[in-house]
C-alpha cells in the first residue's frame, strides 16, 4: 500500500508499521477526526481465502466486545475495493519483546507492574468468554508513558466455540504455547495463563525458558521438560515471585491458577516482606483411585433370602417390600423435583441481562455505532440531531449513557448525531480593520486570505472588498474568504522605469493602481529592444490610484499601442 493513498477516502496511509503472514499494518491519518490510527489490511492474496477472512473478522469481533484501557481500541471496520480492513488505536511506542531486549534485566517492581497491566487486560477478555491463544511479548505494546496495550486477537476464540487445535498444527508462537496447545488438545483460559507465566519468566530473566533448533523440539520441551529455575539466573529473586511463574506454568492445567484474577492476587503480594520466607511451590499430586473389583455376593444374597423366609412370615415380607417401594418412589420424586428446580434456576440465570459497558461511539456513523452496540447486546434508543462544528454531518457527537457507563444488556443508548457546522450570515466587513476581523474569524474556523492594494478612499489596514457576499449563509468552519486590504494612498513619486520589461511595468502599474498604456516603437539599438525607453508622467511625479501611466517600449517588430486595465495580467 503506497503512502498517500486514502483508504475508503478517509484513512490516509503514512507508512508501514509491520507485515505479517495474514495482514499488514499501516500508520494512517484519519482525515475526518484529524488523528493518527493503525490500519490492519488483510493481504490481497488472501481476500478469497474464507478461513483467512473469517479469522480476520474474528479479531474485529473480539476487539469490539472488549473495553479496557490495556486493550487497543477498535474505531472502524470495513472494505475498500475488496480490501478488508480494521482501524485501531495507534500506540506510539514499542512492543514488549523489544522493550525487554533494551532494558533487561528489569527490576522486580517494574516486571510486576507491567505484568499486572497485562493481567488486567487478559482478565477483561476472559470475563467476556474470549481466550486469546497467542499471548506473547510481540503482541503486547508499550506506549511512551509505559502503559500496556494488548493487540492481535487474530486467533482468539470464544470459550463456547470449539477450542481444539488442528492436528499437527501449533496455534500461536511456539515459545509461549501451553503443553495442551503443543499436543493439539483442548484449549481453555488456563492455556492463556501458561503463556502469561512464560512472559513473566522472560520479564525477570530477559530470555524464554525453552529454546531449540526447531519448533517441534521447543514444543516437546513445553510438556516434557521441567521449568528452569529462575534462581539460576538470579539467586536473589523472592521465592514468592518465582512461585507465581511455577504456579502459572504447571504442566497439568488443573494445577495452574484457575483464573487470571487468582494469579493477579498472588502477584500483587509476592514482593510483600511478609512472604519472604515462602516455600517453593510444588504441584499437588493427583492420585486417581484404582478401580476396585467387587466380590461375588450372589451366594450370600441367596442365603440371606432363605434365612429371611424362615424368619419372617409372608405378611411381614409384603409390608417390607411395600415400604421399600414407597421410599423408592419418594426418592425418585424428590430427585425429579430437584432437577426441575436446577433447570429453572439455570434458565433464569442465563436470561438475566449481564452488565456491559457503553462503548466509545463519538465520531462514528449511525451504522458503525449500531454494529458496536449490537456486539455488546445493546440497542439504539432515541436519536436527536444538533449542529456541531467539531463533527461532520451524520457522526455521533454524544451518547446517553456516556462511554464507560455500566448498563444491563438490551439497554437502549440514546444518540445525538451531528447536523454539521451551523449556518450563519457571513457579514459585511468592509471599512473594518483587517487584523481584528481576521483574528476573530480564524477563531471560528474560517480560512482567511489577504490581498493588498493602494486606495485613496480607504485607510491603510482596512478592508476594501471581500470575496463572500455579506448576506450569504455559510458554515464558518468550512469557509475560506479573501479580503482586499488597503495599503493607503500611493504617495511615492514615479519610479524611473527605464530598462523595465513589459512584465515588470505591468506589475508596477498593478501595485500602484495605475491604468497602463503601452506604445511600441522601432529602435536600432539592441539594448533598447523589449525595454522601456520613455515614460509619462516623468520620474518623481506624485501619482495616485487611477492615474494613467504611459510607457514607450523599443521593438524590432510591429509598432502600435495598447491599453491595460489594472486587473489585466
Amino acid at each position: 500500500m503506497r503512502a498517500g493513498y486514502a483508504i475508503n477516502g478517509r484513512y490516509q496511509v503514512i507508512k508501514t508499521l509491520g507485515e505479517g503472514g495474514m495482514a499488514n499494518v499501516y500508520l494512517a491519518h484519519d482525515l475526518i477526526l484529524d488523528r493518527d490510527v493503525a490500519v490492519k489490511l488483510l493481504r490481497l492474496d488472501l481476500r478469497d481465502d474464507s478461513a483467512a477472512v473469517r479469522r480476520f473478522h474474528r479479531e474485529a469481533d473480539s476487539l469490539i466486545k472488549l473495553d479496557d484501557p490495556h486493550i487497543v481500541d477498535i474505531f472502524d471496520i470495513g472494505e475498500d475495493q475488496g480490501m478488508q480492513y480494521i482501524v485501531m488505536e495507534y500506540v506510539k511506542g514499542m512492543d514488549l519483546k523489544r522493550y525487554i531486549a533494551q532494558n533487561a534485566p528489569l527490576s522486580y517492581e517494574k516486571a510486576v507492574a507491567i505484568m499486572n497491566q497485562i493481567l488486567v487486560a487478559v482478565r477483561e477478555a476472559h470475563q467476556h468468554g474470549i481466550v486469546h491463544r497467542d499471548l506473547k511479548p510481540q503482541n503486547i505494546l508499550l506506549d511512551e508513558a509505559g502503559n500496556v496495550k494488548i493487540t492481535d486477537f487474530g486467533i482468539a476464540i470464544a470459550v463456547a466455540e470449539e477450542t481444539m487445535t488442528r492436528t499437527n498444527t501449533l496455534m500461536g508462537s511456539v515459545h509461549y504455547i501451553s503443553p495442551e496447545q503443543a499436543r493439539g488438545s483442548m484449549i481453555t483460559q488456563q492455556s492463556d495463563i501458561y503463556s502469561l507465566g512464560i512472559i513473566l519468566f522472560e520479564l525477570l530473566t530477559g530470555h524464554v525458558p525453552y529454546d531449540g533448533e526447531t519448533a517441534v523440539s521447543i514444543a516437546l520441551k513445553h510438556y516434557r521438560s521441567q521449568m528452569p529455575s529462575l534462581r539460576k539466573d538470579d539467586p536473589d529473586i523472592p521465592q514468592a515471585l518465582e512461585n507465581v511463574v511455577l504456579h502459572a506454568t504447571a504442566k497439568d492445567r488443573r494445577e495452574r491458577y484457575q483464573s487470571v484474577t487468582e494469579m493477579q492476587l498472588d502477584l500483587e503480594t509476592c514482593l510483600d516482606p511478609k512472604r519472604k520466607d515462602a516455600l517453593p511451590w510444588r504441584p499437588k499430586k493427583i492420585v486417581e483411585e484404582e478401580t476396585k473389583v467387587l466380590p461375588d455376593l450372589s451366594e450370600k444374597l441367596a442365603k440371606s433370602d432363605l434365612e429371611l423366609e424362615k424368619t419372617l412370615d409372608l405378611g411381614k415380607i409384603s409390608q417390607v417390600t411395600k415400604k421399600a417401594k414407597v421410599k423408592s418412589f419418594k426418592r425418585r420424586y424428590l430427585i425429579g423435583i430437584g432437577c426441575v428446580l436446577v433447570i429453572i434456576l439455570l434458565s433464569y440465570f442465563y436470561l438475566i441481562p449481564k452488565d456491559v459497558s457503553v462503548p466509545a461511539l463519538k465520531g462514528l456513523s449511525q451504522k458503525q455505532a449500531l454494529q458496536l452496540l449490537e456486539a455488546k447486546q445493546l440497542e439504539i434508543g432515541k436519536i436527536t440531531y444538533q449542529y456541531d462544528k467539531n463533527y461532520p454531518k451524520g457522526q455521533v457527537t454524544f451518547t446517553s449513557p456516556q462511554k464507560g457507563t455500566t448498563v444491563k444488556q438490551n439497554t437502549k443508548i440514546a444518540l445525538t448525531l451531528s447536523k454539521g457546522a451551523p449556518l450563519v450570515t457571513f457579514g459585511d466587513y468592509r471599512r473594518r480593520n483587517y487584523t481584528d476581523v481576521s483574528r476573530r474569524l480564524r477563531k471560528q474556523g474560517v480560512v482567511v486570505k489577504k490581498e493588498e492594494r493602494y486606495s485613496d478612499s480607504v485607510a491603510k489596514g482596512e478592508i476594501i472588498a471581500q470575496s463572500i457576499a455579506a448576506k450569504k449563509k455559510v458554515a464558518l468552519s468550512e469557509t475560506t474568504v479573501t479580503f482586499t486590504v488597503s495599503k493607503g494612498q500611493n504617495l511615492a513619486g514615479m519610479t524611473d522605469l527605464s530598462g523595465f520589461s513589459l512584465k515588470e511595468v505591468k506589475a508596477y502599474a498593478r501595485e500602484c493602481g495605475l491604468e497602463l498604456i503601452v506604445k511600441k516603437v522601432k529602435v536600432t539599438s539592441s539594448e533598447e529592444v523589449d525595454t522601456v525607453i520613455a515614460q509619462d508622467p516623468p520620474v518623481g511625479t506624485f501619482v495616485q490610484e487611477g492615474d494613467v501611466l504611459e510607457v514607450t517600449i523599443g521593438t524590432k517588430g510591429a509598432t502600435g499601442s495598447k491599453y491595460y486595465k489594472q486587473e489585466e495580467e
